[in-house]
């Protein structure tokens, strides 16, 4: 079994943002040269997030809403993780959307749904941040 292994950087200039990675992760897999296996994306650190969704504008205005209800930036007050901090919201909305996505690779392509699409997102942005890109097979 071969193992192949690549960090994505990311710098993300607001708060908040959903970076459509597919064509990133694709690239990895080419690289690879894997025909059969499994790729893991993990979002390596704790305010940030790697899920598979839609690529649709309308549901990422409506994750941030969803999510900024659920978990409010401000009044920053309101957690206890923000002493000396103001992003403990980011932590939440981490939690919610997940650290990570495990996708088959057949035929040396990301086996994905007819709409499907891996997304870095970004709770907690203004400095570089990685996502670990881990494929294994043959």
């Amino acid at each position: 079994m071969k193992s192949f292994r690549r960090e994505l950087w990311f710098e993300i200039p607001t708060r908040r943002a959903f970076v459509n990675i597919t064509s990133d992760v694709a690239g990895c897999l080419e690289e690879s040269g894997i025909r059969e296996g499994l790729v893991l994306v993990n979002a390596m650190h704790i305010t940030a997030s790697v899920f598979i969704n839609d690529d649709e504008p309308g549901l990422h205005r409506d994750y941030d809403a969803w999510l900024e209800k659920l978990a409010p930036h401000a009044p920053v007050s309101r957690y206890r993780h923000n002493v000396g901090e103001d992003n403990a919201d980011a932590h939440m909305k981490r939690q919610v959307m997940g650290r990570e996505v495990v996708v088959a690779v057949t035929a040396g392509r990301l086996d994905l749904g007819t709409w499907e699409q891996i997304f870095y997102g970004e709770f907690d942005g203004r400095r570089r941040k990685r996502v670990l890109v881990k494929i294994i097979g043959e």
